[in-house]
């Protein structure tokens, strides 16, 4: 949850931060300050944001600012009030904000607008930040078409093999640069509720299958080839800067979370193609995102890197989705659809006016440019990927069928994506943590990392599939979901027709929960449900949750183990259990 800045009153300053790239709010850098309101009326709420707006205007014009955009941002119990800054004075920025803030309060209670000591206070720390050298390096990378990175110790301009990087207070003049050297990799935006991981590297191994080095930044590692940088959470752009300038890298793959993006936007200002998997509810009531619709706009962020020569390719099947992808303007790029069902309407029109689309046709894998059959192109079939499990993994089938449509964006030739979907995911080293299995003293071990209602119910035709004498799930949900959502979760995991269910403590996710709160809560609901005290065991911590089931079981006996902090304590725990192979 946001820190509270201000502790009292109706209205109240929650969090005061830079946006260093497009956003939802901006569609470039600037400063943006959160207002959580308690018992404020419809009036007052309106009276602050027009106070807000006008004693930002004042302000932004005092210091040196006047054109810069203003966009606020309604919410439940709150609202988001930013404008757009110079990339060079985002720290100084939000202190203009801070004060517009604070003047707009002051007005609503009777005060007075800023003094003069207040600009001039403003005014210096501005110049203080102030680096001009960036700014023209900024100007002349966007002059020349090739992306501009840039942070507190460097900036760059190209990416991958294309990019020239220097330290943030040597810069050079562009005069001096030979941009001739300079140049942008393909570069493929990967985001969504499901599936963003293994479709990163499901991209990785279509790229290495076509004979380049894939650089990768996901929710757990920096890779280039093979070759891990950094591990970790790098899904922000902390991750996507620290990938594009590597100069190995001749494709970039950036998995693009939910929370980067809210916190500060981008990392890039252009890319290739970018990819929405599907929008479920997951982190509802963070940064103002209450609906599923939030939602949506805020993963959709990732189109405002693309131009008009670059595609946006999204989820056919996902109503959210598929009603903003016909939105006509909404996007600068053309739309890709992917999806499983080959008579779906939307993907026929899309068709038919000659777009193009990724999509299952019984067992093959297609790739289509308008309705003619001169336009469809078989890539694959399901039974050449292992992650297809046979058709029982549609989820992965929609995953591969959205790293084609990227592929495809990228210009990775057919035959070469062909072999990659082929060769990838027979060990679960290549998706580690992703519908693993294992054989353990003759149990079935499904180790997967499905944290949310719409991940594990994708779990549910391959849990079908899968012979087991008996069934247990292992259970568990970090603390910052709201309750209901984690009532969701046992519901659907109840589904699985357990016959043992191992509810496990997150103790490095309560997130604000006391121990034992969210357990109870998955307990209540499975009891609501009728699981009786033979079903139910608890576990004080992950691993604790995995001798449990591995204790419980019997030969011919499928364990559901849905692993999120201790992956590989985990896996070294299954393979030295007694009877592992």
């Amino acid at each position: 949850m946001l820190p509270v800045l201000e502790e009292e009153g109706a209205l109240r300053l929650l969090d005061s931060r830079r946006l260093t790239g497009p956003n939802l709010l901006l569609d470039r850098a600037g400063a943006v300050v959160e207002i959580a309101w308690e018992d404020a009326g419809e009036d007052e709420i309106g009276r602050a944001v027009s106070s807000w707006r006008e004693e930002a205007a004042r302000l932004l014009a005092a210091v040196g600012w006047p054109g810069e955009e203003r966009v606020a941002r309604p919410h439940p119990g709150g609202v988001s009030l930013a404008f757009t800054a110079p990339i060079d004075a985002l720290y100084a920025a939000t202190e203009v904000n801070e004060a517009a803030w604070a003047a707009a309060r002051a007005r609503l209670e009777g005060g007075a607008a800023p003094s003069a000591e207040v600009v001039d206070t403003l005014v210096e720390a501005i110049a203080r930040e102030r680096n001009p050298a960036l700014v023209r390096l900024a100007a002349a990378a966007a002059a020349r078409g090739v992306q501009f990175l840039w942070d507190e110790a460097a900036a760059s301009v190209g990416s991958g093999t294309g990019s020239l990087t220097w330290p943030a207070a040597e810069l050079p003049p562009p005069a001096e640069i030979d941009w001739l050297a300079v140049h942008d990799v393909p570069t493929l935006l990967v985001t969504g509720t499901n599936g963003k991981t293994t479709t990163v590297r499901l991209l990785a191994a279509l790229a290495a299958a076509a004979g380049l080095t894939a650089g990768v930044s996901s929710t757990e590692q920096v890779a280039v080839g093979g070759e891990v940088l950094e591990q970790g959470d790098f899904s922000g752009p902390g991750g996507a800067r620290t990938l594009l300038r590597d100069r190995r890298v001749e494709m970039a793959v950036l998995e693009t979370a939910r929370g980067g993006m809210l916190r500060r936007g981008l990392a890039v200002s252009r890319a290739t193609a970018a990819l929405v998997t599907n929008v479920a509810a997951d982190h509802l009531g963070e940064y103002g995102i209450a609906t599923l619709a939030d939602l949506a706009e805020a993963k959709l962020v990732v189109a405002k890197a693309i131009g008009p020569e670059g595609r946006v390719v999204l989820n056919a099947d996902d109503p959210e989705l598929a009603a903003r992808g016909v939105q006509s303007g909404r996007f600068r790029a053309p739309v890709v659809w992917f999806g499983l069902d080959p008579g779906s309407p939307l993907i026929a029109a899309h068709l038919a006016a000659g777009g193009e689309a990724a999509l299952l046709e019984g067992d093959a894998l297609v790739l289509r440019r308008g309705a003619a059959e001169g336009g469809r192109r078989v890539v694959a079939r399901v039974g050449d990927l292992p992650i297809a499990f046979g058709g029982a993994a549609r989820y992965n089938l929609a995953n591969a069928l959205a790293a084609l449509a990227l592929g495809h964006a990228a210009g990775l030739p057919a035959e070469a994506m062909a072999a990659g979907l082929a060769g990838f995911g027979r060990a679960p080293e290549e998706n580690p943590g992703r519908a693993n299995l294992y054989d353990v003293g003759g149990a079935t071990v499904l180790l997967d990392y499905a944290h949310n209602p719409h991940g594990l119910a994708a779990l549910h035709d391959l849990v079908a599939s899968l012979p087991a004498a008996r069934r247990l799930v292992l259970l568990g949900q970090a603390g910052d979901r709201e309750d209901e959502a984690i009532r969701e979760l046992a519901r659907t995991a109840w589904r699985l027709r357990p016959d043992r269910v191992v509810i496990k403590e997150l103790t490095a996710m309560l997130r604000g929960r006391a121990p034992g709160e969210v357990p109870a809560v998955l307990e209540d609901e499975l009891r609501r449900l009728g699981a009786g005290d033979g079903i139910i065991e608890r576990a004080d911590d992950e691993i604790a949750g995995v001798r449990a089931a591995l204790r419980w079981a019997r030969p011919g006996d499928l364990l559901v183990l849905l692993v999120h902090t201790d992956r590989e304590a985990a896996v070294e725990l299954l393979r030295s259990w007694p009877g592992s192979p």
